[in-house]
């Protein structure tokens, strides 16, 4: 391979299911981590069971009922990608970007001629990961979007040099990670991407606009973004020198909130985001860690901030930061932008509005930086008739999808107040029993098969029932294939003075809500 396209060819590591392998999951449970209500990851066992990626709880759980829920920890996940980042960098390659934990990815060119070829290359990147016992795909391509692809296709696929429009040809548009196009091609009978493709460039950046021209550069077997460890041209560079080394990490990441938000002030000012953020650590001894972060979208300033807690405290924990016989601390923290693009505009971030003040999305994104990215979360009104449906929690910074707007209703079957003293956010299980000790059942028609006799809640020692009200129907979604549901509420007080909002769906009874 030589000339232009031998530059930029890119190797991807892809290590499966992630943030399921950072939670702790065991092999064959079936798990699914989840944000916003809704699941970013699942172990292949929920697979079987039908559950999917962007999938929202309740369907996931009605689909797999033993289903082990765990909220997204994005540090967690930071300080254990940290380790296959290290290892990778120090016996592979030694400039790499990380796409997101779990994905790497850098340029193959010369670490392809080291090792042999492209192929020895992604054999020595999997084997590599795999001596942390963990599971890895590689990919090689003239971009890191094909690249990528490569890699989810299965392990050692190399796409020839000029082959990523061949490559990407038979997949549907989709692929392209923008929906609105998608559905606009889909409804033009343009359902692939080498349909696409053949289009016109012209008529495409007429009728398309922006998006458009990129995700047809794309479709052709172009570069949206080309993997780069180097710096922009004009340099936005932002360091903190210590006056005496700091030994402390909290009081390192404070100062990388400050030049987090110094960085993007400067960028600000001059009319740019960026892509990529390069976070030097200089230590007392004279050593310089580096790490390269990447993100699909824009790094925000909290963004940045977060990323460099989590590799902070992973190079703390793995002795990289150790001073040995040198002086401890850290002398110096730089961070560097690259990956530099026109600055279009952004949405307000707090309220939706655009007069938010900035000193509380400052505040809100320092305590982001520190305690995580959902720490801070705003709390929007959507529609729905069971009371952990009506209210979704937004992280400041984060725009709500179009559907949260539609509180207004109709909701036939809406739950009335009084309202719950506390809405639980993953509903909890529960054993509802007559005197008999069975379990109490539904019918169709809405009769109890005995009367409530014991309540026991997350397993615990049961609890007398005194009283109770409902059951009432709910009948969602009817008319789709695979997201409705028939179910019913009840509302239970029992003898040790709680009162409690049931949900039994498929013969389960679950918590959803507690009175008081």
């Amino acid at each position: 391979m030589t000339g232009a396209t031998d530059s930029v060819r890119v190797v991807v590591v892809w290590v499966p299911d992630f943030p399921v392998l950072a939670c702790g999951a065991q092999d064959g449970e079936p798990v699914a981590v989840v944000h916003r209500g809704a699941v970013v990851a699942c172990s292949a066992s929920a697979r079987a069971a039908g559950v999917r990626r962007h999938m929202r709880l309740p369907t996931a759980q009605a689909r797999c009922p033993g289903l082990r829920v765990v909220e997204r920890d994005l540090a967690a996940e930071v300080r254990l990608f940290e380790q296959v980042v290290h290892r990778v960098e120090v016996e592979v390659v030694p400039r790499l970007e990380v796409i997101r934990p779990g994905l790497l990815a850098a340029p193959a060119r010369g670490a392809a001629r080291y090792w042999g070829g492209e192929s020895q290359l992604s054999v020595r990147l999997v084997g590599t990961v795999a001596e942390l016992g963990l599971p890895a795909r590689a990919g090689i391509a003239d971009s890191t979007f094909v690249a990528a692809l490569a890699a989810r296709r299965g392990d050692g696929v190399v796409v020839p040099a000029d082959g990523n429009a061949a490559f990407l040809s038979p997949y549907p548009v989709g692929v392209l990670g923008v929906p609105r196009l998608a559905e606009l091609l889909k409804q033009l009978g343009i359902r692939t991407v080498g349909d696409f493709a053949r289009l016109p460039a012209g008529r495409v950046a007429e009728r398309l606009g922006t998006e458009g021209i990129g995700a047809h550069r794309v479709a052709r077997g172009g570069s949206a973004r080309p993997v780069s460890v180097r710096t922009a041209v004009q340099d936005h560079t932002v360091q903190r020198l210590f006056e005496v080394a700091e030994e402390q990490l909290d009081a390192v990441v404070f100062v990388a909130v400050a030049l987090a938000d110094e960085l993007h002030e400067r960028l600000a000012a001059a009319g740019v985001v960026c892509g990529r953020v390069e976070a030097a650590v200089e230590t007392a001894d004279g050593r310089i860690l580096t790490r390269i972060f990447r993100h699909e979208g824009r790094l925000s300033s909290r963004a940045v901030a977060e990323r460099v807690r989590g590799v902070l405290a992973a190079w703390s924990e793995t002795g990289l930061l150790d001073a040995g016989d040198g002086e401890p601390g850290i002398r110096r923290l730089t961070l560097r932008p690259d990956g530099i693009a026109p600055d279009t505009g952004s949405q307000g971030a707090f309220d939706g509005e655009r007069d938010t003040p900035v000193e509380v999305e400052r505040a809100a994104a320092r305590v982001q930086a520190v305690l995580g990215h959902r720490a801070v979360a705003r709390i929007i009104e959507v529609g729905g008739r069971g009371p952990g449906d009506r209210i979704r929690l937004v992280p400041v910074g984060d725009v709500p999808d179009d559907g949260a707007g539609a509180a207004g209703g109709p909701w036939q079957g809406l739950l009335p107040a009084p309202h719950p003293a506390a809405v639980y956010p993953v509903r909890r299980p529960a054993r509802l029993t007559g005197a008999d000790g069975a379990p109490v059942g539904v019918a169709g028609r809405l009769e109890l098969s005995a009367e409530p006799a014991f309540l026991s809640v997350d397993g615990r020692r049961p609890a007398g029932v005194n009283g109770w009200a409902g059951p009432w129907p709910v009948l969602e979604r009817w008319w789709a294939r695979d997201g409705g549901r028939r179910v019913a509420r009840m509302q239970v007080t029992t003898d040790d003075g709680h009162a409690w909002l049931l949900l039994v769906d498929r013969s389960r009874w679950w918590v959803e809500a507690h009175y008081g």
